[in-house]
């Protein structure tokens, strides 16, 4: 653990964040997408639960 603590500079100018496209920021707030993920995500649980029962 010590070694990979002393790579680790978060105050440095070379640190710096991810920051999101302009087509990410889309996607984040397209309520549409955002409707057609939330379908996905459940035919995907139904799908685990499914396995579950059998």
């Amino acid at each position: 653990m010590e070694h990979i603590e002393k790579n680790i500079k978060p105050y440095e100018p070379s640190f710096t964040t991810m920051v999101p496209t302009g087509f990410v920021r889309f996607m984040r707030t397209c309520l549409i997408w955002q409707f057609i993920r939330f379908i996905i995500i459940n035919i995907k649980m139904l799908a685990v639960v499914r396995k579950s029962h059998h």
